[in-house]
């Protein structure tokens, strides 16, 4: 951690728990007829990428959605089937944020879209009753910035926003590829793995 002074976090996978399968299974029950080809783990594809791109608002996002459905859906059921991606956040992880931005620049850096990140990702935070913005400085949000990791541009967006140095800061993700592509711009990394916890890196 010699010359560490900020600390860059995914959310899905390394703070948030996640599920595609619940999704997955939840799009399906509602009446979705190809759910598991549509979602993807890492990073997602068609009309679940556009929104995660910001390219499509969210009323895009339900219409073109509607059309994979064999039944008529409504809004609220495909917002709450795609919030089955998301399990929550465990308290520990919430502390160990807490403990670290005591020594270490807090930020957040996230393929996400804006159907989950105001309304379950929020409320997610609030689980050991602080906001979002009590655990980290700033943040970065594919929807917002216009493009998804392992693009480089995300990654340089973060730089210029946040006013950091690539080599001080290291960047967790649950995802090798956005590890690999982070490094090419300088940035240390850990590829946080299926059972282990980011805070585990501090011991």
């Amino acid at each position: 951690m010699n010359n560490i002074k900020n600390l860059l976090f995914d959310l899905g996978g390394v703070i948030i728990d996640i599920n595609r399968d619940r999704c997955v299974e939840a799009y399906t029950r509602a009446g979705m007829r190809d759910a598991n080809e549509m979602l993807g783990v890492y990073k997602q594809s068609g009309i679940f990428l556009q929104l995660e791109e910001g390219a499509v608002t969210p009323e895009e996002f339900r219409a073109e959605i509607r059309r994979h459905f064999d039944c008529e859906v409504s809004d609220e059921t495909i917002d709450q089937c795609f919030a089955q991606f998301l399990l929550g956040i465990p308290v520990e992880r919430l502390r160990a944020l807490e403990r670290l931005g005591k020594q270490y620049r807090i930020y957040l850096l996230s393929n996400t879209n804006a159907i989950m990140f105001d309304t379950t990702i929020r409320d997610f935070f609030r689980a050991d009753g602080h906001d979002l913005e009590y655990y980290a400085e700033d943040m970065v949000l594919s929807y917002e910035a216009h493009c998804c990791k392992p693009d480089e541009r995300i990654f340089k967006m973060c730089i210029e926003k946040f006013g950091i140095r690539p080599e001080e800061t290291l960047f967790f993700d649950d995802g090798q590829v956005n590890c690999d592509a982070a490094a090419q711009l300088g940035f240390r990394t850990h590829c946080v793995t299926p059972g282990t916890e980011f805070y585990h890196y501090f011991k």
